[in-house]
């Protein structure tokens, strides 16, 4: 059984009273955690950043809607290298913008240090876990989809390619449920691309791979050429898709880019709209 934490989120950045909600049951998380204490990450920056993280968790931020219908919802992979999730900035203020847009969102807290199979195990439990629950928290299980930045755009792609290869044996009920999102944003995704001009391998194209959208600027150097890479394959193996290059505006940026970019969210809100999905 998962059981809400239902815990008061001490980060000033994040709501005060989200729900909270272990991804795992109890003792039945497969795969390697840290046995470092969850801490924070230093910055000056304002943003918080979450590594040595042993119990992801999925927080949930429910849309309210004027039609009464169950809400379409987004789960959303905050970005870090690997190393941390920047929970704010890439997670707790995309949920409450896509809230604003009738959009329910579910905030996840996967595993880092350098836990990359971690991540994808929690990624692929956590878009179960949502189907399990839609009557319970108001959503609609033919409209699940991920959205995931920088490393989380990685985390968010494997998903994207992959739930057909379940990344962990079934531990409960909860993985009777399908792991193949519904549609899948990558805002400035990186290490899409394996650094000899191909996609990273562990992308599978030959999957069944839900509408795309690629958010992604010319001038972030690192990890444009494995979004350009992602493209061109998604053209070639005819997946729905769209890839919005902007000139300027970086990496890391989320909802604060002062570059060309500042305009990703309303045309991501405008491409969910257009696959039905708001």
């Amino acid at each position: 059984m998962i059981r809400p934490l239902c815990l008061f989120l001490a980060l000033p950045s994040l709501l005060s009273a989200n729900p909270v909600f272990n991804v795992w049951p109890d003792n039945k998380m497969p795969g390697e955690a840290t046995s470092s204490p969850e801490t924070e990450v230093p910055r000056n920056d304002g943003f918080t950043r979450i590594t040595n993280v042993s119990q992801p968790t999925l927080t949930l931020f429910p849309a309210t809607r004027a039609d009464g219908k169950p809400a379409p919802t987004v789960i959303i992979f905050p970005g870090g290298g690997y190393n941390y999730t920047v929970v704010d900035k890439e997670g707790s203020e995309i949920a409450i913008w896509l809230n604003s847009a009738g959009i329910t969102a579910l905030v996840l807290k996967y595993r880092t240090p350098k836990n990359r199979e971690g991540a994808l195990q929690d990624a692929q439990r956590s878009i179960r876990l949502a189907r399990s629950r839609a009557g319970e928290w108001g959503i609609d299980p033919n409209r699940i989809g991920v959205m995931g930045f920088s490393a989380g755009g990685h985390v968010a792609a494997r998903v994207n390619t992959q739930f057909d290869a379940p990344a962990y044996t079934s531990v409960d009920e909860v993985d009777r449920q399908s792991a193949r999102p519904d549609f899948t944003v990558l805002v400035y995704p990186a290490y899409l691309d394996d650094g000899k001009g191909g996609v990273a391998p562990e992308l599978n194209l030959k999957a069944k791979i839900p509408p795309t959208l690629i958010v992604h600027t010319e001038d972030d150097k690192n990890h444009v050429t494995g979004s350009r890479i992602y493209h061109a394959s998604l053209e070639e193996t005819k997946v729905a898709h769209e890839f919005r290059l902007y000139p300027t505006g970086g990496h890391g940026y989320g909802l604060h880019c002062e570059g060309d970019a500042r305009i990703w969210p309303d045309d991501a809100l405008k491409w969910l709209g257009q696959i039905g999905m708001r």
